[in-house]
């Protein structure tokens, strides 16, 4: 039977109740797994980091992180993966990257949910593969939160959770944080000690950058794509506007149009910048940034991103515009 969140439950605000929180599943992990080893698919998303670092406090080396990096994660973020858990925590971290295989996997594929498909059906095999060369692994550990437990059930979303995985590789599932909300996960992430850019980073679809790289993805948009989005979160940062706005990222369509630089004609992408706020992501508005901040960031894109001429501005809310581009 799996846990339920106990309706008397506390919300999780301080870190205190934090300290309390981890400590008691400190010792039901411990029991659940004895001397056991547990396989975590470490993204370096809150949930799954989150997770890894309790299971880290608990049975240290018996927890096995295996972080596959896609090619579509934004700039940086596996280096960060690798300091955070393998420098900072000591874990068991294999790194696989699978850059080359995914994206040419992806070449030449239009549809949204035809790329959506093969990102996760690629990524449960490489897992898979990564899982059939350790011995002694009986659990699967998982960031399931408590929103994604209450949407499967109302029939919202498929649930993520083991989903996929080859019938010769049964799990007992790990889920530390189940029961919690999301805003809760962040308070038992900074309780654990991880980075502030972590545990309080925007949210970030499954499919990574793929989904910001409309139509067939191609390596040099793909970077376009990296690098306008590593701009973008470094003004924000800069500006006082991390952790203010709950979204913020470039989009990088697959069209072109005419531009001038240093006096020649230039035939290259625009960039589309969206910034937007939502507590229930049913409905988002637009977060309207300061001419002053959209004329520097016009000025960088267009300056340190090659095959970028024009930055545009995404100022339609959802409905009717959903979050994402695909």
């Amino acid at each position: 039977m799996a846990e339920v969140r106990p309706e008397s439950m506390q919300r999780i605000t301080t870190p205190e109740l934090a300290r309390a929180y981890i400590d008691e599943r400190i010792e039901e992990l411990r029991a659940q797994v004895g001397d056991k080893k547990v396989l975590l698919a470490l993204s370096g998303g809150v949930d799954s980091s989150v997770v890894a670092a309790m299971l880290i406090k608990a049975i240290g080396q018996q927890l096995v992180c295996v972080h596959v990096n896609h090619g579509l994660l934004r700039k940086g973020e596996p280096e960060q993966v690798i300091k955070v858990f393998r420098d900072e925590l000591n874990a068991n971290l294999i790194y696989v990257d699978a850059t080359d295989r995914f994206l040419d996997k992806l070449a030449g594929v239009t549809d949204p949910e035809q790329k959506r498909m093969i990102i996760g059906g690629e990524f449960i095999e490489v897992f898979a593969e990564e899982a059939r060369k350790l011995d002694g692994i009986e659990f699967l550990a998982q960031g399931t939160i408590w929103p994604d437990i209450l949407e499967s059930e109302a029939g919202i979303k498929a649930h993520h959770n083991a989903g996929g995985l080859p019938e010769d590789m049964q799990f007992e599932l790990v889920e530390p944080v189940r029961i919690l909300f999301k805003d809760e996960v962040r308070v038992v992430g900074k309780e654990l000690g991880l980075p502030d850019n972590m545990v309080f980073r925007q949210p970030f679809p499954g499919p990574g950058l793929g989904v910001r790289c409309p139509g067939a993805i191609t390596r040099d948009r793909l970077e376009a794509v990296r690098e306008s989005d590593a701009i973008l979160r470094e003004e924000f940062a800069k500006n006082g506007l991390e952790g203010k706005v709950w979204q913020y990222f470039t989009v990088v369509p697959d069209f072109k149009s005419t531009g001038v630089k240093n006096g020649k004609r230039t035939f290259d992408w625009p960039c589309i910048i969206r910034a937007i706020n939502t507590t229930d992501v049913m409905e988002v508005t637009v977060e309207h940034l300061s001419d002053e901040l959209i004329d520097h960031l016009v000025d960088r894109i267009i300056s340190e991103v090659p095959g970028i001429n024009r930055v545009l501005f995404d100022y339609t809310p959802k409905p009717p515009a959903t979050v994402e581009y695909e």
